[in-house]
């Protein structure tokens, strides 16, 4: 057997259909596409064409906006933190950062930085290196001697 003998099995395959070729090979005139209008011309999408009527994506009102420049923080409350002291995934010693924080599995990616958040409570004394932090968040971490340095210049908030 070589290479010049290989071919399909007889039925396995149709030769193109060949329109526009006159009316006895019976795809001949029209081609196939039935007749007249924008369907039977070339290069048409009419997606949502409704034959007139307000198409439905016009119907529906416009919907909300996104800001170009709008921080998306990971928010963390001081519980979640004091459980990962507590189960020794942060360290007290050093100071926590984003990337600490994703060590520890509290966040998963860096985003826009860090913003801590009051809820819970802290048992110890933590040094922290954030983008942005609550005033009730600041107050508790400084009510226990720790500190709070703010990497973005104003980024206290209520």
């Amino acid at each position: 057997m070589n290479l010049n003998d290989i071919s399909d099995n007889p039925g396995s395959s149709k030769p193109r259909m060949r329109v526009g070729r006159g009316i006895g090979s019976g795809k001949g005139k029209t081609c196939g596409r039935g007749v007249k209008g924008q369907k039977a011309r070339t290069g048409v999408a009419i997606k949502g064409f409704e034959g007139g009527q307000m198409p439905l994506h016009r119907r529906l009102p416009k919907r909300g906006f996104t800001p170009p420049h709008q921080t998306d923080y990971n928010e963390i409350n001081l519980g979640r933190i004091q459980a990962a002291v507590d189960a020794g995934k942060l360290s007290k010693d050093a100071p926590i950062t984003v990337e600490s924080l994703i060590g520890a599995g509290l966040c998963s990616k860096p985003r826009d930085g860090v913003k801590i958040l009051g809820m819970g409570e802290i048992g110890a004394a933590l040094v922290f290196e954030v983008a942005a932090a609550s005033k009730s968040a600041i107050a508790a971490i400084e009510k226990l001697g720790g500190s709070v340095k703010l990497l973005n210049a104003g980024s206290a908030e209520a």
